[in-house]
């Protein structure tokens, strides 16, 4: 079993009548792409910070990389690179002043530190740019810049928080390959996102918070798993009678079912042959309809059955 490379034990952190993280547990372990999700005000940031040593905290234990993490643990830190979702870079540097000064921070052998840069700005892609400043880069390349930045040092662990929030679909594409290629190469990545579909992608194991607690944790399979609907079927028909509506609700398996703006929607809990069933009913009754879908839950619908809420742009 991989070495757990993340141990948070028993964490509390309150502000005033607030508790903000409570008693969370996690365990991440090296080499995953480990998803962090979690609505407003879960506690998403606040968990990341305090693993950070960036706050203190009211109760529990953080270690990385087998030692406790403290705000002077400056050994642990160097292995630790951190892409958060507002861009933090300078707009007096250029592009590769930029990802010198950052990579600065942590390597001094100037040697070095130039080739750790050379590599950083060829895995974002941003030859061409070297000499631009910020306010010159498009919102995709700022992103870009923002990540090289934040792994230039080569760190083993690498927290991403939002890194694809308004960015165009071939710089989200890029980002998103980008990580795979770090994490092949090595790297353990949490990373935090309100793209389901970015996390369904990426991450080996999910964990989902709500109200600073964790509720939920698996892969995605695992997770969906744990939720009533297996199966939504939808199909375009203009009217259904009462009797035949009746019918589908009485199918084994169907959970729920609605007619409204010329489109039936079903939904199944277990079962196979759903809609085969469905449709035999629709048949049966002499129902004309047009184009049938039928979708297996995501982790969106998870996520929503789970805790209730939609993800919002910001945390």
């Amino acid at each position: 079993m991989a070495e757990t490379v993340v141990k948070i034990e028993n964490l509390v952190k309150r502000y005033k009548d607030l508790i903000a993280v409570d008693h969370l547990c996690l365990d991440i372990r090296e080499g995953e792409i480990f998803g962090l999700l979690g609505p407003n005000g879960s506690g998403k940031t606040t968990t990341i910070n305090c693993l950070l040593s960036l706050l203190d905290f009211d109760k529990g234990e953080i270690e990385i990389f087998g030692k406790k993490m403290t705000p002077v643990s400056y050994d642990i830190k160097r292995n630790i690179g951190v892409v958060m979702q507002n861009v933090a870079v300078f707009n007096e540097l250029n592009v590769r002043e930029n990802i010198d000064y950052f990579c600065g921070l942590y390597i001094k052998d100037k040697e070095k530190r130039r080739q750790c840069v050379d590599d950083a700005i060829k895995f974002v892609g941003l030859e061409e740019f070297t000499k631009f400043f910020p306010k010159k880069l498009s919102g995709g390349l700022l992103r870009r810049l923002n990540i090289a930045c934040g792994i230039a040092h080569k760190p083993k662990l690498i927290i991403f928080d939002e890194p694809t929030v308004a960015v165009d679909p071939q710089s989200r594409n890029n980002i998103l390959e980008g990580i795979q290629k770090l994490n092949r190469e090595g790297a353990t990545v949490i990373y935090t996102s309100h793209y389901m579909e970015e996390v369904e992608q990426l991450c080996s194991r999910i964990v989902i918070m709500d109200k600073g607690k964790k509720i939920a944790e698996g892969s995605k399979e695992q997770l969906k798993k744990m939720i009533k609907n297996t199966e939504t079927v939808e199909i375009e028909i203009s009217d259904v009678p009462e009797s035949t509506m009746n019918r589908l609700r009485e199918l084994p398996h169907v959970y729920e079912a609605g007619c409204n703006e010329n489109k039936l929607e079903i939904k199944c809990s277990g079962g196979k042959h759903n809609l085969v069933r469905i449709l035999g009913v629709l048949q049966d009754d002499n129902l004309n309809f047009g184009r049938v879908y039928s979708e297996l839950p995501t982790l969106n619908d998870v996520f929503l059955e789970i805790t209730g809420k939609e993800l919002r742009d910001k945390d």
